[in-house]
C-alpha cells in the first residue's frame, strides 16, 4: 500500500528520494526550511518554513497521519535532526536519517580537522587568503579577522554586511576541478575552509590537493543516534519493506 512520507529535505539526496517515492505511488511531502529564495523543488508536495520546534513537528506528523519521517537534511543541520528524533518518538512515526558519508582525507591532502566554526576562525593564520565554502549563514564569524583576506563563495548573498575587502562569489554548483584551481590561483588563495558535508562536490578538495593547499575541515556536529542510511537505494529498500519496521 502507498505510504504517507514526510521528508525533511533541502539536499540532493532528498530530491532524488522524493522523485523515486512519487514514481512508486507514495504520498510524499518534502519540507524545506525556506532560507533560499529560489530552491530546487522536489517531486510531490512541498511545505515551506519551520514547524515551531519538536512539538510543532510532532503535531504536524500526527495531524497528517504520516507513516514515515525521513530526515534527509544537510549533515550540519543538527537542530532539525534533534527535533525529528523527539517528534518521531512522541508520535511513533518510523524515523530514518538519510545522510551521505563524510569525506575522508587522501594521501596527499593537508587537512586540518577542527570541531566547529569557532575553531575554524581561530585556526586560519594571520596574513592568509582564505577561500570560504561554508555557505552564507556562518561566514560572518570570520568578519572579525581583519588580519586575513577572504574569498567567500555561496549561492545567495548573506543578510549581514561583509567587510569591504572581501571578495564575494555568488554562483551555484557544480564546479570542475579546473574551475576551482583557476579561481584559487586568480584570487591568491592559500587556504581552503570548508565543512565536511560529503557528497560529490569534491572538486574544491581535489583542487586544493593539486595545489598543495591546506584545508581547514570543519567536522560534523554530533546528532542523535537513529537508524541512518547512506544511500537513496537503501532508503527505498527499507520503505518497500516497511512491514518489518520496528514500531
Amino acid at each position: 500500500m502507498p505510504a504517507r512520507i514526510l521528508i525533511l529535505g533541502g539536499t540532493t539526496e532528498a530530491r532524488d528520494l522524493a522523485a523515486c517515492l512519487v514514481r512508486a505511488g507514495h504520498h510524499v511531502v518534502t519540507s524545506l526550511a525556506g532560507v533560499s529564495t529560489a530552491p530546487r523543488l522536489p517531486a510531490g508536495e512541498v511545505r515551506m518554513g519551520g514547524f515551531g520546534g519538536a512539538s510543532g513537528l510532532a503535531s504536524y506528523l500526527a495531524a497528517k497521519n504520516f507513516d514515515w519521517l525521513i530526515d534527509a537534511t544537510h549533515p550540519f543541520a543538527a537542530q532539525i535532526s534533534a527535533h525529528a528524533q523527539v517528534a518521531a518518538g512522541r508520535t511513533e512515526v518510523a524515523l530514518v536519517r538519510l545522510e551521505r558519508p563524510p569525506w575522508e582525507p587522501e594521501a596527499d591532502d593537508r587537512w586540518i580537522p577542527v570541531a566547529d566554526m569557532a575553531a575554524a576562525v581561530a585556526t586560519v593564520p594571520e596574513g592568509a587568503t582564505a577561500f570560504l565554502t561554508i555557505g552564507r549563514k556562518e561566514v560572518g564569524a570570520f568578519a572579525r579577522r581583519s588580519d586575513i583576506g577572504v574569498v567567500a563563495r555561496m549561492i545567495e548573498a548573506p543578510a549581514e554586511a561583509l567587510p569591504g575587502n572581501w571578495r564575494l562569489v555568488l554562483v551555484r554548483p557544480p564546479f570542475s576541478v579546473d574551475e576551482e584551481m583557476a579561481l584559487m590561483r586568480a584570487e591568491g588563495v592559500n587556504l581552503l575552509v570548508t565543512k565536511n558535508a560529503g557528497g560529490e562536490g569534491t572538486a574544491k578538495l581535489e583542487a586544493a590537493r593539486a595545489l598543495r593547499l591546506p584545508v581547514v575541515m570543519i567536522e560534523r556536529p554530533v546528532k542523535p543516534q537513529v537508524r541512518t542510511l547512506t544511500s537513496v537505494e537503501g532508503a527505498l529498500e527499507l520503505i518497500g519493506g516497511q512491514n518489518g519496521w520496528p514500531r
